[in-house]
């Protein structure tokens, strides 16, 4: 009898080795099972908070100090967005290329609260030279941007580009072989209303950190195949607002 048993068991693992070890090492070459060890591991209820995002010493990242000029000349600091949720953005007036479609995409979300005070949007120029407070104000009128907390700032170009790459790992830099002389990300960061930057969870379980700037709602995804990100970015906002209370949207 033993001996008829471990011919069954021999059977049953010659049929797993014939059907199943091929599939899986088709999923190893697809990777589908890291992939699906990720989603696993991950908690399922991850995409309903959002992240810290840290620094290299694991310390939650927060917004650095700042001085800078608006549209109306007036002095803004970092404390001028304290207990506001803001979208923080680096753009030029004269940017022929994604700076408008990026200036539009923050239009559509100053439009959806534009009733909350707990709402703002900070704009930093990285052609300060050019882009002086008198330009700002012209830049901000035509494309209506009227929330009281959305600040186009200018100063020291220096100060910006420090504030762009350390204070918000986003690249901003000269470049006379490109289109307009400037280059710079097309990322927006999201800061919440302690000062500390936001974001939320890919399906692994990872922070996207920013959030696609250069692709609107109404084209969904772009040439290159990039998918919009502002209807997620609009929905952490509000999940923004509502961490300390009821929010007015």
């Amino acid at each position: 009898m033993k001996k008829y048993s471990y011919v069954g068991v021999s059977f049953i693992i010659l049929i797993f080795g014939i059907y199943f070890v091929p599939k899986i090492v088709d999923r190893i070459k697809g990777e589908s099972i890291v992939k699906n060890d990720r989603l696993s591991a991950a908690n399922p209820k991850t995409n309903e908070r959002l992240a810290y995002l840290t620094t290299a010493d694991k310390e939650k990242r927060q917004i650095p100090e700042f001085a800078f000029r608006n549209q109306d000349s007036l002095l803004i600091t970092q404390h001028d967005f304290k207990g506001k949720v803001t979208v923080v953005d680096f753009f030029f007036v004269s940017c022929p290329t994604i700076c408008p479609k990026m200036t539009s995409n923050l239009v559509y979300l100053q439009n959806q609260f534009i009733d909350n005070y707990d709402f703002g949007i900070a704009s930093f120029t990285i052609n300060p030279k050019y882009d002086t407070s008198k330009r700002l104000k012209k830049y901000a009128e035509g494309y209506k941007a009227s929330h009281p907390n959305w600040h186009f700032m200018t100063g020291d170009r220096e100060q910006i580009y420090e504030l762009a790459e350390k204070g918000f790992n986003l690249f901003a830099g000269e470049n006379s072989n490109v289109a307009g002389g400037f280059e710079h990300s097309g990322y927006f960061a999201l800061v919440d209303k302690k000062g500390y930057l936001r974001s939320r969870y890919d399906q692994f379980g990872n922070p996207i950190v920013y959030y696609r700037g250069t692709v609107s709602i109404a084209e969904k995804v772009a040439d290159n195949g990039e998918e919009e990100q502002i209807t997620i970015l609009e929905k952490d906002i509000l999940k923004l607002l509502k961490e300390d209370g009821v929010s007015k949207h």
